[in-house]
């Protein structure tokens, strides 16, 4: 164990997912998001097999013991990804990632119906904080009347962020039965080659020939994607859970500022609001987790943003 190398890994992640995201919204005009989920994926299979060999777990990380439980995973976790990454392309980035908060709150309620696990009035009342917070950031994108152009293509992308989230917390249920039975390094890799082969499918939908650049793009896209989700995957290893998740909330910081200076996205206070109370939330949920002792490391290891 080593709680400050584990903290730097994880702020290393988060930078890589954030600047992964703001990539991924600078061509989201030039790209359909399901050709996006291709290249995302396809070039992080190579960044997982050299860190797998590096870590000499190539052979036995890379067996499944329940093929359709990864299947059920891939699926919901692709088109989770492909709707974040429309989103992307309607929203501000602060929006986004506000929104994407809510897929921990929503993960206790799944975990709660579908795996029986005993939910008590704490996280039953953060979970609704944090709710609250989601509904302060969507409200004023879903106005009731005639809307323009622009306040529809921005009320899109926060339904569809919305149900990336909840699709996101479907696949961490998924997850939390696997890890009982799958090795991580098993996990993240045929979620990469399912959200390969889930992007490739949306081929007959429009795809694009890229720019040069946009290609370099779209290839640094998997690279940093990749490489986020080893640091990720590193941070639990020398860290607990307990100490790690919390900076997960860098993000919002970052995405702020990168909306700002990269993207003139100037914040409404609606969002800063709500996004404050998803984040206490979150945080309020991960130290009860603590205390009361849930492991919850593996399933955050698998997690693929």
């Amino acid at each position: 164990m080593s709680p400050l190398r584990g903290v730097l890994l994880k702020l290393g992640s988060v930078v890589l997912f954030i600047t992964m995201s703001s990539l991924i919204k600078s061509i989201a005009d030039e790209v359909p998001p399901g050709q996006t989920v291709f290249f995302r994926s396809l070039f992080t299979l190579p960044v997982i097999l050299a860190w797998l060999a590096w870590q000499r777990e190539l052979r036995a990380g890379l067996r499944p013991a329940d093929p359709v439980a990864h299947v059920w995973r891939g699926l919901i976790g692709a088109l989770s990804m492909t709707l974040s990454f429309a989103a992307l392309g309607l929203l501000p980035l602060p929006e986004v990632t506000a929104i994407g908060y809510a897929t921990p709150l929503l993960t206790v309620v799944f975990a709660a119906m579908f795996l029986g696990e005993t939910v008590r009035l704490f996280r039953i009342g953060a979970v609704a904080l944090g709710l609250l917070g989601v509904l302060i950031v969507l409200a004023p994108r879903l106005t009731l009347g005639e809307p323009d152009a622009a306040t529809a293509s921005a009320s899109l992308g926060a339904v569809l962020m919305l149900l990336a989230s909840l699709l996101s917390a479907l696949a961490q249920v998924v997850i939390r039965r696997m890890v009982q039975t799958e090795r991580t390094s098993a996990i993240v890799w045929w979620f990469a080659v399912a959200s390969t082969l889930v992007g490739l499918a949306s081929l007959p939908f429009g795809w694009v020939v890229p720019r040069p650049a946009t290609f370099v793009l779209l290839v640094l896209i998997g690279l940093v994607g990749g490489l986020g989700q080893i640091l990720l995957t590193s941070a639990y290893r020398f860290a607990d859970a307990s100490l790690v998740a919390p900076f997960e909330y860098a993000s919002l910081i970052l995405a702020l500022a990168i909306g700002y200076f990269v993207f003139a996205e100037v914040p409404t206070l609606a969002m800063l609001a709500g996004a404050l109370l998803v984040v206490a939330a979150g945080i309020l949920i991960i130290w009860r987790e603590r205390d009361l002792g849930l492991e919850r490391n593996r399933q955050r290891k698998a997690m693929t943003p």
